[in-house]
């Protein structure tokens, strides 16, 4: 049975943790509300251009550019968005498992032959480094304010290895922000960029002619358009992370709690017991004495 000096030193080290658990959730409660902030501010530019695009896309005929040419994806790339930090939950793991069970399944059901991983986040490459799984490129965590380089780089990467032959598809798996208390996995495809995927059916494409042409439009665009999904996307990772870290470390508050209200009953029974005790001992004294 653990001493009274173990039980209150046991008591004064789940206060500190509390403490910075407590003050962790604040933090990322602000970072929360700024990120929030960012993906309400990008929107409406995404959704400009995804509309821009799907009418043009709708016009120009069957594969208008290389970014739209079909073919069986047997060489994908995994594109995941991770973090850099840890201690927000399932954020990480759920997104990384996501994309291996993604190879896996078509390994096993050999719908592709080969895979390159695109990992984002020191956490995504530490978690697929330690199941020896080949990571073809790794990119810092991104920040709020470096979001869109980040998105730049990527996108310039993928679509090189798109356009060269080299792979046949770019998907994208990221935690998407519902919620503070909830985050959802979702798997994207980036390329081949289908019109179907980004024509909206409530606004049909009108018919139009444009200048220089249709075809050197969509050249200028579809990149600009692959960067805006990433780096939405970027956004929604951003702030589900400080969403799961902020639940995270409101339970493990309430949780800290919860164990110094257990080690303080349990440490004023020790006392208790170790006072009635002393006053047995005293009492057994005396009487002994009278005797």
């Amino acid at each position: 049975m653990a001493t009274l000096k173990e039980v209150r030193k046991r008591i004064s080290s789940v206060k500190s943790t509390q403490k910075i658990t407590r003050a962790m959730k604040m933090v990322s409660a602000a970072k929360l509300r700024r990120a929030q902030d960012n993906i309400v501010a990008a929107r409406p530019f995404a959704a400009g251009l995804q509309e821009i695009v799907a009418q043009i896309a709708a016009n120009a005929g069957p594969e208008p550019h290389p970014f739209m040419v079909k073919r069986p994806v047997r060489n994908p790339v995994i594109v995941v968005l991770t973090s850099d930090r840890g201690l927000c939950g399932g954020f990480n793991s759920n997104a990384c498992r996501t994309a291996q069970r993604s190879i896996a399944d078509g390994v096993a059901t050999k719908s592709i032959d080969g895979y390159r991983l695109t990992i984002v986040g020191r956490k995504g490459r530490d978690y697929f480094s330690r199941r020896s799984l080949e990571i073809s490129s790794t990119f810092a965590g991104v920040t709020n304010q470096t979001a869109g380089d980040r998105a730049h780089e990527i996108a310039l990467a993928v679509s090189a290895q798109f356009l060269d032959g080299t792979v046949d598809g770019v998907h994208l798996v990221y935690n998407e922000f519902r919620s503070a208390v909830s985050q959802q996995i979702v798997t994207e495809q980036l390329l081949p960029i289908e019109a179907a995927h980004i024509q909206d059916d409530e606004n049909p494409p009108a018919d139009f002619a444009c200048e220089p042409g249709m075809t050197e439009i969509l050249t200028t665009l579809l990149p600009q358009y692959l960067q805006s999904r990433i780096h939405r996307a970027l956004l929604e990772s951003i702030a589900s992370e400080f969403g799961a870290r902020m639940t995270a470390m409101e339970n493990a508050t309430k949780n800290a709690k919860d164990m110094i209200e257990r080690l303080s009953l349990a440490y004023n029974r020790a006392r208790q017991a170790a006072i009635t005790k002393e006053l047995m001992e005293i009492v057994s004294g005396a009487e002994a004495l009278k005797g």
